[in-house]
C-alpha cells in the first residue's frame, strides 16, 4: 500500500467535501436541527457530508470497512477500517461558531495508518500517513518544546449530556487553571488533538469522546512526537473513553493532577 499517495486521494476528497460543508454554512436552515440524544445535535449537513465521504473513500479501498458517527453506513473490514467523523463541531457549526472539522483515520490490522483533520473555515489540512511526518498545508509540523506546566496552552472539552463525572472534573479545571497559561475549550476535538500536534497548545484531555472524534487527532499527535494515553497512563484511551495527548513533556504532572482530583 501506498500511504502517501492515498493519503493525497483522502485529503482531495476532505476538501471537496469541506466545501461542501463551508457553503451549507452560508444558508444554513436551524430548523433542520435533529437530536440524537441530550445536546447531542445532527443536522442534514453531518449525514449528507458522511455519504460524500464514505462513496469516494469507498472506491479507493473497496474491501474496506467504516465505523461513521452519523450511521450510514457501519461496517467491519477485516484488514482495513475507516473512521469518520464528517462535521466534528456541530454544535459550533449550528451556532455559527467557525471551528469544526472533517476528521479521517485509516486502521490496518486495528493500528492507525493514517489521519487526516481538516478545519474548514480556516482552510488547514493537518494529515499524516505510516512511514511519513505529521503535516499541516505540506509543511512538517511537530509538538511543543515546552516542558513546564507553567508555561502550557492547554484545550478540554465540558461533557454535554453525561454530568455523573461533572463534579470531579470542575476540581481537576480548577488545578490545572491556576498552573498553565490558560484553557481553551474550542468544540472540536479533531481539532484541538490537531493544535496539539502542530504546536499551538501543550496538552488536550477530555472524557466521554467516541473512537471517530479521537481516532485521526491521536495519530497526528503521535506522528508529531507527543503522547497519546487515557487518564491512568494506560494507551487504551478508546475503551476507557479518556484521553490525555500531550507534547510528551508534561505527562507526569499533568497525570498526577488528573489522578488527585478525577480518578478518586
Amino acid at each position: 500500500m501506498n500511504y502517501e499517495l492515498l493519503c493525497t486521494k483522502v485529503i482531495a476528497i476532505t476538501r471537496l467535501t469541506g466545501n461542501f460543508i463551508r457553503k451549507e454554512s452560508m444558508n444554513f436552515d436551524a430548523g433542520k436541527i435533529e437530536f440524537k440524544g441530550l445536546n447531542d445535535l445532527v443536522s442534514y449537513v453531518d449525514k449528507t457530508a458522511e455519504m460524500h465521504l464514505v462513496d469516494n473513500l469507498s472506491v479507493l479501498i473497496p474491501e474496506a470497512g467504516f465505523t461513521t458517527e452519523e450511521e450510514t453506513i457501519n461496517s467491519r473490514g477485516e484488514v482495513f477500517n475507516w473512521i469518520i467523523d464528517p462535521l466534528d463541531g456541530t454544535t459550533n457549526f449550528i451556532h455559527g461558531v467557525p471551528t469544526y472539522s472533517i476528521s479521517i483515520a485509516l486502521y490496518e490490522y486495528d493500528l492507525p495508518v493514517l489521519g487526516v483533520v481538516y478545519e474548514i473555515n480556516r482552510g488547514e489540512m493537518f494529515y499524516t500517513y505510516k512511514g511519513g511526518k505529521a503535516y499541516l498545508n505540506h509543511k512538517e509540523i511537530s509538538v511543543s518544546p515546552c516542558h513546564k506546566m507553567e508555561g502550557s496552552l492547554l484545550a478540554t472539552g465540558f461533557p454535554y449530556y453525561d454530568f455523573e463525572k461533572q463534579e470531579q472534573y470542575l476540581k481537576l479545571f480548577a488545578e490545572v487553571m491556576r498552573k498553565c497559561h490558560g484553557i481553551r475549550r474550542i468544540g472540536s476535538a479533531a481539532v484541538d488533538l490537531a493544535y496539539v500536534a502542530c504546536g499551538r497548545f501543550e496538552a488536550f484531555f477530555e472524557y466521554n469522546l467516541n473512537t471517530w472524534d479521537v481516532a485521526a487527532g491521536a495519530y497526528l499527535v503521535q506522528q508529531a512526537g507527543g503522547r497519546i494515553m487515557n487518564f491512568s497512563g494506560g494507551p487504551e484511551f478508546t475503551q476507557t473513553r479518556e484521553i490525555l495527548a500531550t507534547n510528551g513533556l508534561i505527562d507526569q504532572e499533568l497525570l498526577e493532577i488528573i489522578d488527585r482530583n478525577f480518578n478518586q
